[in-house]
């Protein structure tokens, strides 16, 4: 079976064993469900997509599936209670980052996005397909943090909480629509990188 083939394949397997695993006895049912949600809708695209015709590269499907991992992990234990300790302690954090980072990986889908662009030929400019992934991260980033609210503001308290994950943080939303743009920048030097790496 050829990489194209066999990566997606796996990574989706490998999603379907962690959502069945990780589906057990969560530490808040409707926290979880409100977590997984947009992840399995994220999944159900790009395998639609695939289906249809519409590939990425292994890197692409791989760094797609960072956040779709993490989500589900923040999904069971709640984004501030993941066991992360390694990593704070690493960097001297006060608070549990997972969130932070998973954020992050979010930026991860302008590989992917610019990829598309840049083989259908739908910029004439080479700017625009990196400006093009770079906002719509940074619009989905800014719309999910309203979806945050929306949730935080109209649930259980507790429940509420738990799903923004701010943990005390008045400027989380912020921070956390810096994390997703980064990743994006991020993601675009690496396609950046991988595009001159396949020219020459």
């Amino acid at each position: 079976m050829e990489l194209n083939t066999f990566i997606p394949r796996f990574l989706l397997g490998a999603y379907v064993a962690l959502f069945a695993l990780l589906a057990v006895t969560p530490y808040d049912r409707s926290v979880w469900f409100a977590e997984n949600l947009p992840i399995v809708g994220i999944v159900l695209f790009l395998v639609v997509l695939y289906v249809r015709g519409v590939r990425f590269s292994p890197l692409a499907y791989t760094l797609m599936s960072v956040l779709v991992f993490m989500h589900t992990i923040g999904g069971h234990y709640t984004f501030e209670r993941v066991p992360f300790d390694w990593f704070n302690n690493l960097f001297g954090f006060e608070r549990n980052m997972y969130d932070r980072v998973a954020h992050f990986t979010v930026g991860f889908y302008a590989y992917a996005f610019a990829e598309w662009l840049d083989r259908i030929g739908a910029a004439h400019r080479r700017f625009i397909i990196y400006l093009l992934p770079l906002f719509a991260v940074s619009v989905v980033a800014m719309s999910y943090e309203i979806i945050e609210w929306w949730y935080a503001a109209g649930s259980d308290p507790s429940a509420g909480s738990a799903f923004l994950g701010s943990q005390g943080d008045i400027w989380d939303a912020q921070k956390d629509m810096l994390a997703d743009t980064l990743g994006g920048v991020a993601a675009l030097c690496v396609y950046a990188l991988a595009r001159v790496r396949r020219q020459g």
